[in-house]
């Protein structure tokens, strides 16, 4: 089961760090766009919802790969938004934007190893190897911090420089009424993703958090 987690964490790893020198060489850039300075290149890369899920996913994987029943009050809230935020990042990414998408070679590839294969991963991994019984209403809550706080910061900042990461919250293109709308299915389709994650951590088989500890220590004493 480490060994999952450790998979993912350098899939996760190369695929962040793939993006982000591509990111910095400009090969995303429109043809005849202004070319930003690297600072700026830097910050818009780290407020992209899909390089903060991947962080995160590297983060948790890693974590996990060294020691699998980590556990917390507020580890259990950043892992759940890991899996809502890479699971939302995947979905978004082929419904939303892989249509528009025309890549080819090394960006597929990248893209690719980005939005889908990390996620499937990720999901894959708590599926098989995930601690069960951890999961609660409250920390369902608590998860949605995260995304409200980076949706305010998305609009704020865009609103002030202009820029969005995204053109579903570009409020240079979009109606301000569908980007609030944007902006609540995103919130709902997070909690409905978290509730899955949270039933799915109440009925699916697997290890409870301590149970193989306590089981060999019972042995160890008898």
């Amino acid at each position: 089961m480490q060994v999952g987690f450790g998979l993912t964490f350098v899939v996760a790893s190369v695929a962040v760090g793939w993006q982000f020198v591509q990111d910095l060489m400009g090969v995303w850039d429109d043809p005849g766009a202004v070319k930003p300075p690297p600072i700026v290149r830097v910050w818009r890369f780290f407020s992209y919802f899909t390089t903060q899920s991947v962080l995160l996913v590297v983060v948790t994987s890693f974590t996990l790969a060294r020691h699998v029943d980590r556990d917390g009050r507020w580890w259990r809230v950043a892992r759940l938004d890991t899996l809502a935020g890479i699971t939302i990042t995947g979905l978004v990414h082929w419904f939303l934007l892989h249509p528009l998408d025309n890549f080819h070679g090394w960006q597929w590839a990248s893209d690719t190893l980005t939005h889908i294969v990390v996620p499937i991963l990720a999901v894959s991994c708590w599926l098989l190897f995930e601690p069960r019984r951890r999961n609660s209403l409250r920390v369902v809550l608590a998860g949605l911090i995260w995304p409200l706080a980076w949706l305010l910061y998305t609009l704020v900042v865009g609103g002030i420089t202009g820029w969005y990461p995204y053109f579903f919250l570009d409020l240079n293109e979009t109606a301000p009424g569908l980007v609030a709308a944007y902006c609540v299915a995103i919130l709902i389709l997070w909690f409905l993703v978290s509730c899955v994650f949270w039933l799915g951590d109440r009925v699916l088989p697997g290890r409870q958090p301590g149970v193989q500890t306590s089981a060999r220590l019972s042995s160890t004493q008898s």
